[in-house]
């Protein structure tokens, strides 16, 4: 092997074996700093929270959130053309950030949103309830208190899955009699989230069933009778053709949004039945190269785009790995990297869940497509963060 000279962007990096090996990192990427909104799809990008690091706090017991920091990276997905999710699984809703910080979050964001004009949808679900099982009444009332909440604030709503009602439900019939209540009173469409176990376990058998395909004739059963109310439906399962399986079957004037991580750009360009739309957390970790792929989309090139997402699908796929719902971990790294904070810091300490050398090749992915706008910064901030670890870079 050739002698790598150290410079400003190179390094030594772990490999997953534990070696060591020399890494020179790629040219600056290259994207506009804004993007118009796209036309032929929407996007949404669900948004991280900045946590503050320098608050005299407990981390596993305590939410404290850099504000400042997190609402600018709100405006900065905005200036790219995207929508933001607020307050879903990537802001780590029920894995550190508790309702009340949450409802923090969404009150500062949709006074945000409505400054500069930006598309904003927040979740509402029942995380406000203590681990346990409820009549499903209880549930009912959980998640009129967080949709009068967010509507309260003129916020559209995503009806986030319930891991309450996944521990009280004895059958399909007690999905269809809350999401039947809950979808009778809302004031205007919302998206409904539905969010496999791989990113939340509670959430297992969801609708119902442990076959995906029962708990799909369930939901879309609720789908048709409350199309009105739905703008679309986010399906987070990670299973290309069950989402497509699915897309073709909603109910006219219903959305499908991809929640797919692993499979998005394929499912966003569509086929000759249909296509998604998008609400994703990996848009936060990309989203410089969503609002260029997008554009070149919106422009009819189809290989541009397809160019663009490739290497950001390799990226997602490690970001995403089993365990899925350690994935945030991944996304707030790409921030810190690329210096949209000044710390590898999260609410619930949840910067521990993933390995120095998971984070080392995510690196790797992550230059490969082309989204460090300053290598030498984010090369600088990886050797600090190998050096705590026990890897000098010299």
């Amino acid at each position: 092997m050739a002698t790598v000279i150290e410079t400003s962007t190179t390094l030594k990096l772990p490999q997953l074996d534990g070696s060591l090996n020399d890494y020179a990192v790629g040219p600056a990427s290259s994207w506009a700093q804004t993007f118009p909104a796209p036309v032929k799809r929407i996007a949404y990008a669900a948004a991280h929270v900045v946590a503050d690091p320098m608050a005299d706090n407990d981390p596993w017991l305590h939410t404290n959130v850099d504000w400042e920091a997190t609402l600018h990276y709100r405006h900065y997905l905005w200036s790219l053309g995207l929508r933001v999710a607020e307050a879903m699984d990537t802001a780590q809703r029920g894995m550190g950030l508790d309702w009340p910080t949450s409802q923090e979050l969404i009150r500062r964001s949709i006074a945000e949103a409505k400054s500069v004009g930006g598309q904003l949808a927040s979740g509402a679900g029942t995380d406000h309830l203590a681990p346990g099982v409820y009549t499903i009444e209880e549930v009912i009332a959980a998640y009129e208190e967080q949709i009068a909440f967010v509507e309260g604030l003129g916020g559209q709503i995503i009806l986030m899955a319930s891991r309450a009602l996944a521990a009280s439900a004895t059958s399909p019939d007690d999905y269809a009699t809350v999401y039947d209540q809950i979808l009778s009173q809302v004031s205007q469409p919302v998206i409904i989230h539905w969010l496999g176990d791989m990113f939340d376990p509670a959430l297992a058998g969801y609708w119902g069933s442990e076959n995906l395909d029962t708990a799909m004739d369930t939901c879309l059963e609720i789908l048709e009778r409350h199309a009105d109310k739905i703008d679309g439906i986010k399906i987070s399962l990670l299973d290309k053709d069950k989402e497509i399986s699915m897309r073709r079957r909603l109910p006219a004037g219903v959305l499908m949004y991809t929640g797919d991580d692993f499979n998005y750009a394929e499912l966003i360009e569509g086929d000759d039945q249909g296509y998604s739309h998008a609400l994703l957390g990996i848009f936060d970790a990309i989203a410089p190269a969503t609002g260029a792929a997008l554009a070149a989309f919106d422009a009819g090139d189809t290989m541009r785009y397809h160019e663009i997402l490739k290497p950001t699908v390799a990226l997602s796929r490690h970001i995403f790995k089993a365990p899925t719902r350690f994935y945030k971990t991944g996304v707030v790294f790409v921030a810190w990297l690329n210096g949209h904070q000044t710390h590898f810091h999260m609410v619930g300490g949840q910067q521990s869940t993933r390995s120095v050398a998971h984070l080392s090749e995510l690196f790797r992915l992550a230059d490969a497509a082309h989204l460090f706008h300053d290598p030498e910064m984010s090369v600088r901030r990886m050797k600090h963060f190998l050096e705590v670890a026990g890897v000098v870079n010299a």
